[in-house]
C-alpha cells in the first residue's frame, strides 16, 4: 500500500491512500497497527511528511561510489549519526538555509532511501530484521557541511539537524511492495539537472544489516526512521563544489516510491 499523510479541507491531519487528482481515500486505524479504507474520497489540502519519526538515524558513507568521491576508505562498520526529529519537512515545503549558515556556502543535498520501523526492534537477527520494517519513503539528508565537520567539534548532529533539513515523502510504501530494497534506482536532480543517479545495490550495508546492527543493545521504537546513506554526486564533492542557494529546486526520486521535491530559500543572516 502507498500511504500518505495529509491535511483535509478542514486542516485536520489524516492518513490516506490511492492519492490521485488531488484527492485520496482516507484510512481509519493506526499506522503501527492496521488500517481500513473509508468508503469515500477527500480533497488533499496539502501533503505532509508520511511519518512523524520517534527518532532519526543517519548512515554516512554507505555507498561505495560516494565513499570514493570523498577519498575515504570503505567503512568496516556503519557510520551512525542522528538528526533532530524537528528537522522533518513536508513534500513541497521549502528547505530553509538558516541565518547562521550565511557567509559559508555549505548546505548540501543528499538524496536517500528512508526506512520506517513498524514495531519495536531490539537485538534482532539479520534474518528477522526486515520483518520489523513497516515501509520506505524518500528523504533528503540536507547537511550544513561546516557545522557537520568543524562547527560542532567533529560531531555530525548539529549540521544535520537544522529546521527543515529532513524532507520526507511523498508517500510511505509498505514493505510488501518493496521486498528487495537493494534493487531500487535513486535519482536526485537540482534545477532539472541530474546530480545523483545510482542503484541501491551500491550500498555497503543493506537495510537488513542496518536494522540488525542498530538494534544491538538498543531499542528501535516503532516510528524510528533510518536514512540509509547517499550515492555519489553530492555538492561538496563536485568540482567546483555546488551548494544549495535560494531559488534552487531539489527533486529526489526513488523507483516504486515517487518524487520528493522541495524549493530552497535563505533565512535572513544573523
Amino acid at each position: 500500500m502507498k500511504i500518505i499523510r495529509f491535511l483535509d479541507p478542514r486542516g485536520k491531519p489524516r492518513w490516506g491512500t490511492d492519492f490521485k487528482d488531488g484527492t485520496a481515500v482516507p484510512l481509519a486505524g493506526s499506522l503501527y497497527g492496521s488500517f481500513r479504507k473509508e468508503g469515500y474520497r477527500l480533497p488533499v489540502r496539502r501533503l505532509l511528511a508520511p511519518v512523524v519519526p520517534k527518532a532519526i538515524f543517519g548512515i554516512g558513507l554507505n555507498y561505495r561510489a560516494h565513499a570514493g568521491e570523498t577519498g575515504r576508505p570503505l567503512p568496516e562498520r556503519p557510520l551512525v549519526f542522528m538528526k533532530n526529529p524537528a528537522a522533518v519537512l513536508d513534500p513541497g515545503s521549502p528547505i530553509v538555509i538558516p541565518g547562521i549558515c550565511a557567509g559559508r556556502p555549505q548546505v548540501d543535498y543528499e538524496g536517500e532511501l528512508a526506512v520506517v520501523i513498524g514495531r519495536d526492534a531490539r537485538d534482532v537477527s539479520l534474518q528477522e530484521a526486515l520483518d520489523h520494517v513497516l515501509g520506505y519513503t524518500a528523504a533528503n539528508d540536507v547537511s550544513a557541511r561546516w557545522w557537520q565537520r568543524e562547527g560542532s567539534g567533529g560531531q555530525f548532529v548539529r549540521g544535520k539537524s537544522f529546521d527543515t533539513f529532513c524532507p520526507l515523502g511523498p508517500v510511505l510504501v509498505t514493505a510488501d511492495e518493496i521486498p528487495d530494497p537493494r534493487s531500487l534506482r535513486l535519482k536526485t536532480t537540482l534545477n532539472g539537472q541530474v546530480v545523483q543517479d545510482a542503484g541501491t545495490e551500491d550500498m555497503i550495508f543493506s537495510v537488513a544489516e542496518l536494522v540488525a546492527e542498530l538494534s544491538r543493545g538498543m531499542t528501535l521504537l516503532a516510528g524510528t526512521v533510518i536514512l540509509t546513506g547517499t550515492p555519489a554526486g553530492v555538492g561538496a564533492a563536485r568540482k567546483p563544489p555546488r551548494f544549495l542557494r535560494a531559488g534552487d529546486l531539489v527533486h529526489v526520486e526513488i523507483e516504486k516510491i515517487g518524487a520528493l521535491e522541495n524549493p530552497v530559500r535563505q533565512e535572513r543572516p544573523e
